[in-house]
């Protein structure tokens, strides 16, 4: 995608071309209506209605996360994030931000490993100006050199509060002890080191390869109008001369070669904190696996509440840990299964051998029917209630359309947690929790206790 200038007027207008629109999910008397419309140049808008709201949250989602760089571009996707904000032809870094703090929003965007999303949340009748402001970043974006030399010191800054927190920075830890130097392995901010050496030329080719229509989705939920929203992005992306060519198609959902993961491996940085920081972990699903849904209950059951197992184990009848948690990461070939831990250093061997117990015991002979029935109406339930505002369900319709190029009702979802059958759960537990882990952790260990570690993941 280019910022605009002479040259866009020359390129072929996609004005009077047919837009594409389907009805994905019918909704109740037009409450949780999804449509899906592919304008001329490959861009895509999908859309949630819920009149019975005042509030609209629009989205718009790139394919492009940290997997999509090479080893010397490392941290440029997030970096771009930043840059986005910093100005277009037609609004100033301030114009942008005073814009939406002015009708009351709210506008953020956050980089992952394999998609960027760039958000607005505003009252319904304010959605026009979100729309217009965020397609703007998007299609029309400076990247002056000034404010790549500005914004380097505040990633620099990122990166460095995210390694004073110890408990995030352990999870980054594990990637790459699962993962190794890889795409997927690497740190989605990047290092000191890379972010320092990204240079403009690099990074404004970076946005012109990945910010191309066909790789972007466009996501609105909330008391919209579908019609109304696909004519003023289309509006918003023709004035840019974004919509390059008229007979351009959606890229389809990412596949990709698969990331082989690692096993027996031991990651420890040694850190002057007071508490050791550990996940314990193994090769997960990939997001388009069908065992995914009895992955998620066994997950649920493992470390996904306080009176999941480990919770249990760990912290209420031992009092080993404040914080201890299991957790699933998917992509588009690959997974991670992970359990976390914060303890006294001292207490690392003992909260790992529990662990490793309780991954096993399941493993071996699955959950109880109590368990299984618990997890299957807590992760149902949780999944309804993290949907009862308009940015939760943009980040639904937008990822959706993006990961699976399918959508799924929420009742078609609860359908399918509750089908969960307890032969499922044991064949994924024991598919999944029956490899050998990878360890990562953080925190001040002895060397005799750091020797131990390996004991964990043998």
């Amino acid at each position: 995608m280019t910022t605009r200038s002479t040259a866009a007027t020359a390129r072929p207008s996609t004005k009077g071309r047919a837009v594409r629109t389907r009805t994905l999910l019918p909704g109740t008397d037009g409450i949780g209506t999804v449509r899906r419309s592919v304008l001329p140049g490959g861009l895509r808008v999908v859309t949630e209605t819920l009149p019975t709201v005042r509030s609209a949250t629009f989205g718009i989602w790139a394919a492009v996360g940290s997997r999509d760089e090479t080893p010397v571009l490392n941290g440029a996707t997030h970096y771009l994030e930043h840059l986005l904000f910093k100005g277009t032809q037609r609004r100033s870094a301030l114009d942008i931000s005073a814009s939406i703090d002015a009708v009351g929003g709210e506008m953020n965007a956050f980089t992952a490993k394999e998609y960027t999303c760039y958000y607005a949340r505003v009252l319904d009748t304010d959605l026009p100006l979100a729309i217009d402001v965020v397609c703007d970043m998007l299609t029309g974006s400076l990247i002056r050199q000034e404010d790549i030399d500005a914004e380097r010191g505040v990633v620099l800054e990122e990166i460095a509060m995210t390694e004073d927190d110890p408990g995030d920075q352990v999870h980054d830890l594990f990637s790459t002890a699962m993962l190794g130097d890889t795409p997927l392995g690497r740190p989605v901010l990047g290092t000191v080191e890379t972010v320092n050496a990204l240079t403009r030329d690099q990074v404004a080719r970076f946005y012109r390869k990945h910010y191309d229509p066909t790789r972007l989705v466009v996501a609105a939920a909330g008391n919209i109008d579908h019609a109304s929203v696909v004519r003023q992005v289309r509006r918003a992306f023709d004035k840019a001369g974004a919509l390059r060519d008229p007979d351009a198609r959606p890229r389809p959902p990412r596949d990709g070669a698969r990331t082989l993961s690692t096993a027996g491996r031991v990651e420890v940085l040694d850190r002057r904190t007071e508490q050791a920081h550990v996940v314990l972990g193994m090769p997960g699903l990939s997001r388009t696996d069908e065992r995914r849904w009895a992955l998620g209950v066994l997950n649920t059951a493992l470390g996904g509440g306080m009176s999941s197992r480990l919770f249990q184990e760990v912290r209420e009848k031992r009092g080993l840990a404040y914080s201890v948690y299991s957790y699933t990461s998917s992509f588009a070939d690959c997974g991670l299964f992970g359990v976390y831990a914060g303890c006294q250093p001292a207490r690392v061997p003992d909260v790992l051998k529990i662990c490793r117990d309780e991954l096993n015991a399941v493993a071996e002979q699955g959950l109880t029917d109590e368990e299984l029935r618990r997890a299957i109406g807590q992760l149902s339930g949780s999944t309804v209630l993290g949907l009862e505002d308009t940015g939760a369900l943009m980040n639904r319709i937008g990822k959706s359309e993006l990961c699976w190029g399918d959508q799924l009702s929420v009742d078609d979802l609860l359908a399918k947690i509750a089908a969960v059958t307890p032969d499922e759960v044991r064949a994924v537990a024991r598919d999944v929790l029956g490899q050998r882990p990878s360890l990562a952790v953080i925190g001040p260990l002895k060397q005799k206790q750091t020797a131990r570690l390996h004991e964990a993941v043998s």
